[in-house]
């Protein structure tokens, strides 16, 4: 028996001997070429037949899933399968299944990683830390969590007692800038791991995984300040710091739907889907590289566009004051930069902050939202 793993919303290019994957699919997830669109934006699983398709063919298909970013799967069963991947031409392709001719078929779904629907609130939602352990410690406290940090080095332990009912839920950017990056981790780390908190990828700590796993990296934008205070740790920290970062996504739909987090924002179309785009987009927000000043990519103020159901907490962008645009609510108020960690409680929306013990680092530009993106003529 031939068994393999799918998301529960994705694109597959079946080829081959069709008819035992219509078994084990169902006829209802077939459609048509014209009807992959459709099916896609309804978030629903669209397996299309290829067997007679030209790469010409393939193109609306692949620009359907690309446009409700889905991941591309082949299943290609049977010898002739195997010229499938020849076939897609620039199409990017998850993963590609071949099936031995006479196999049983067997299908398992999952569900796509970021969509965490079942992790219910409330929860208390924490902006960019960067490092600024003391003053999390603080925030945290105000919230009704008791931390205690004991020992040094490999015996350096977190004890966490969170309130009753509720959990944590970083933003990301957990690391640089600030000046204790490894108190930071063991803490969210911690918290993560006894099922206190939640947590999504930075830019800044994706940027640490990097140095990390011993890719050549420029230390600027504070990851020096990291490497040096690393540098002190054990591998067998640096090991599970690494692995952890690793596991995080880069946003996560909670709640029964109601609340989307990610470092530097979703688009509505996005919420709970699961690829490279999505992924780049949560990070690092709308950015134009091409228009890069100081070494830094231009922003804009994606949420001005924002017409979504679903809330949207994020950092990643410093701002003076916390407010609510468009259901989306930016909670990084620059703590590194010598402003304030701030959270927002959820589902009751209160918002609690401290003030920063010292500033870290100077911030070149000020406190505030981007611009909006220009209009195209």
């Amino acid at each position: 028996m031939a068994r393999i793993v799918l998301p529960d919303f994705a694109l597959v290019l079946a080829f081959g001997d069709v008819a035992r994957a219509r078994e084990a699919f169902g006829e209802a997830a077939f459609v048509t070429p014209a009807g992959v669109a459709g099916r896609l934006a309804r978030r629903e699983l669209a397996v299309v037949d290829v067997n007679d398709q030209s790469k010409a063919d393939l193109k609306p298909i692949g620009r359907a899933a690309v446009d409700s970013y889905a991941r591309v799967y082949v299943l290609a069963i049977g010898e002739a399968g195997m010229t499938l991947s020849r076939r897609t031409g620039s199409m990017s392709i998850m993963d590609a299944y071949f099936v031995p001719e006479g196999d049983r078929l067997e299908v398992v779904f999952e569900p796509v990683s970021t969509d965490r629907r079942h992790e219910m609130g409330p929860f208390d939602i924490i902006g960019d830390v960067h490092g600024c352990a003391d003053e999390l410690i603080e925030l945290l406290g105000v919230l009704g969590y008791r931390v205690q940090l004991s020992g040094r080095g490999d015996r350096r332990r977190v004890d966490v007692v969170a309130p009753v009912g509720r959990r944590a839920f970083f933003v990301g950017d957990l690391v640089d800038r600030g000046p204790r990056s490894p108190d930071v981790m063991r803490i969210v780390m911690a918290m993560v791991r006894e099922g206190k908190a939640l947590c999504v990828a930075g830019n800044h700590d994706v940027a640490f995984l990097r140095w990390l796993s011993g890719q050549h990296k420029a230390l600027t934008h504070g990851l020096d300040k990291t490497a040096d205070q690393f540098a002190a740790q054990s591998a067998q920290f640096r090991d599970s710091v690494r692995t952890f970062v690793d596991s995080l996504k880069a946003h996560l739909w909670v709640d029964g739907g109601r609340l989307a987090v990610a470092h530097a924002g979703v688009r509505e179309g996005m919420i709970g889907r699961s690829s490279g785009k999505v992924r780049a987009f949560a990070l690092y927000g709308d950015t134009d590289p091409k228009g890069a000043a100081g070494g830094l990519p231009v922003r804009y103020h994606w949420a001005l566009d924002y017409a979504g159901p679903v809330a949207v907490v994020y950092g990643h962008t410093p701002v003076a004051e916390v407010g609510w645009v468009n259901n989306t609510l930016c909670i990084d108020t620059g703590c590194c930069f010598g402003g304030r960690l701030s959270a927002v409680r959820w589902p009751e929306r209160e918002i609690v902050s401290v003030p920063s013990r010292e500033i870290y680092v100077v911030k070149g530009t000020p406190f505030g939202h981007p611009p909006a993106r220009p209009k195209r003529d």
